[in-house]
């Protein structure tokens, strides 16, 4: 089987820590023959600094990045164009932004003032208490390269994700950058906290199916694990879906198997029930 596998609130948990259950499931699924792959919103940059499984390649910018055994299958970047529209509208609107590429996490001033705040919010709504979300916050703020004026303007962003100071920035966004595909993320039940920009026609569902071209595969053998509603594209395409316990109500609809928590050893108890370990 081949087997993609979203990386916040299924992999790890919401605290970025990996459980021993879950790292212990890949390892035993891909000494078994199985072929293992990140699929997730986050850039490679970002993933460098999880403690993460080896994994046969990954899916990054919820589409836009693909890499198989270390080989670029996929790479679809916003502009130049793009990246300073993006930055300029942000600036405007006094909105925290961090642009994400291979090599690095970028943010603007506004994210060194407004960050902490709002991750601190997203690490509660999924079950942190207040000392832990801090600690949380502060490290995801300070591991943004700060970048001033036109260094924000980059060739090299998969990924922008801005802080919405109300839901009103996001239908704003999806006014604005009618050609880019706009979604949000955010805390408990999927709570819109940020929203972000990416490539046209960039979705995990589109990464997955390029990635199978290039394997010579078929969907039909194919494993799909999420928890929110930016999954349910790939849960489309792939031959069997599960969402986890913590995921989202759009989300578990759309699986054909709901495990438990993240918390809970779900991922590895999904690989057992499926027979993959």
């Amino acid at each position: 089987m081949i087997i993609f596998t979203d990386v916040d609130g299924t992999l790890v948990d919401y605290r970025a820590q990996l459980p021993l259950s879950a790292k212990k499931a890949v390892e035993e699924a891909r000494a078994n023959g199985h072929r293992v792959y990140l699929c997730t919103g986050c850039s490679k940059a970002e993933l460098a600094q999880r403690n993460l499984p080896e994994t046969d390649g990954l899916i990054g910018g919820n589409g836009a990045y693909v890499e198989d055994d270390g080989k670029v299958i996929l790479h679809q970047k916003l502009t130049v164009t793009e990246v300073k529209s993006i930055a300029d509208w942000c600036e405007k609107r006094h909105l925290g932004l961090y642009l994400e590429s291979n090599g690095g996490m970028y943010c603007n001033d506004w994210m060194i003032e407004q960050g902490t705040e709002v991750m601190t919010k997203y690490a509660m709504g999924k079950g942190a208490d207040q000392s832990h979300a801090e600690t949380i916050a502060n490290g995801f703020v300070n591991g943004f390269i700060h970048v001033h004026g036109e260094e924000i303007y980059r060739d090299d962003i998969n990924k922008m994700d801005f802080i919405l100071s109300s839901y009103q920035d996001y239908l704003d966004a999806v006014k604005d950058f009618p050609n880019l595909e706009v979604n949000t993320w955010g805390g408990k039940d999927e709570q819109a906290l940020f929203g972000d920009l990416s490539p046209k026609g960039i979705s995990k569902k589109n990464a997955i199916a390029a990635l199978l071209e290039h394997l010579h595969e078929t969907p039909a053998d194919t494993i799909a694990f999420g928890d929110a509603k930016i999954d349910i594209s790939m849960f489309n395409l792939c031959g069997y879906s599960v969402a986890m316990g913590n995921a989202g109500a759009e989300c578990k609809t759309a699986a054909d198997y709901v495990t438990d928590d993240v918390d809970n050893d779900g991922f590895y108890n999904a690989f057992k029930y499926l027979k993959l370990i």
